[in-house]
């Protein structure tokens, strides 16, 4: 049975007809996508207006680069990039926030100013305040599964069951945010494409991602412009690889698509519910 409801700091998001949208805005000069696009706070207000205006049930802002290679920065530099954000979108925004950290003080500072959610590639791991301070909040938290951290995940990763140790690895670690104080009803579960992840890995992830509804979470995947669907559908129809990606997520049971053109996404979001909804009652 899939969940359709996940609870956040001030609300609880229910869907059933579609996945939900979550629009990602990096403010941060080394993304791998939109590389110093919304560094001024004002361009990033905009964007976030934009993506609400253009359907989107989310929004993730992100201080630090994860993509492969990338180096970690200090809170201080995070908090630089977050902060002048997260005020001036006070008040303006409808639908929730996320902040994509896994540092307690980023994630304490952005819940203060109205964030929502908590977006951790780390599963807690990096930062053992982390889920004490979500908890505090009564925060929505995001428990991915990423092999290590971004300089090194993609030196040589290796599984004997991607799919297996990686369902493993996310029910222990809700088991453990839960002891900690995270309720389950605030956790989706993100099996971390691209995180320490081969492009077979990826394929064997996509393939069997039905098999994370052991988990009794709804379930997010992050597929937008990854580059194993650059290989495996060439860059310039990428937009058309991302959608067919999704669908084929949803129709193995993904709940929510963090993606970078909203737009494209709600439109294949609503036909993967109409074929969903469909397959439930044929």
């Amino acid at each position: 049975m899939q969940v359709h409801a996940w609870k956040l700091k001030t609300r609880t998001l229910h869907w059933q007809e579609r996945p939900l949208v979550m629009g990602i805005i990096n403010v941060t000069p080394d993304s791998f996508s939109d590389a110093g696009q919304y560094l001024d706070p004002e361009a990033a207000l905009d964007r976030a207006l934009e993506l609400e205006a253009e359907g989107a049930d989310i929004i993730d802002l992100g201080g630090e680069s994860t993509r492969p290679g990338a180096i970690l920065v200090s809170t201080e530099v995070e908090l630089a990039r977050i902060l002048p954000v997260l005020k001036h979108l006070q008040g303006r925004l409808k639908i929730p926030l996320s902040v994509d950290t896994w540092k307690a003080p980023v994630a304490a500072a952005s819940l203060e100013e109205g964030a929502e959610i908590i977006n951790d590639i780390s599963a807690g791991r990096w930062d053992n305040v982390l889920w004490p301070t979500v908890s505090q909040y009564h925060a929505g938290y995001v428990l991915m599964h990423a092999l290590d951290q971004p300089a090194t995940m993609q030196k040589t990763p290796h599984y004997v069951d991607p799919t297996a140790e990686i369902v493993d690895f996310l029910g222990k670690f809700l088991a453990r945010a839960e002891e900690n104080g995270l309720a389950l009803e605030s956790i989706v579960c993100d099996p971390g494409f691209g995180f320490g992840k081969t492009l077979c890995h990826n394929l064997t992830l996509l393939r069997d991602l039905h098999a994370f509804h052991v988990l009794r979470r709804p379930v997010l995947v992050g597929l937008s412009r990854k580059s194993f669907l650059k290989l495996i559908g060439g860059s310039e129809p990428l937009e058309i690889t991302n959608e067919l990606a999704h669908m084929w997520a949803t129709a193995r049971g993904a709940a929510i698509w963090r993606v970078h053109d909203v737009p494209a996404a709600l439109r294949a979001a609503r036909i993967a519910g109409a074929f969903v909804r469909g397959s439930e009652t044929a």
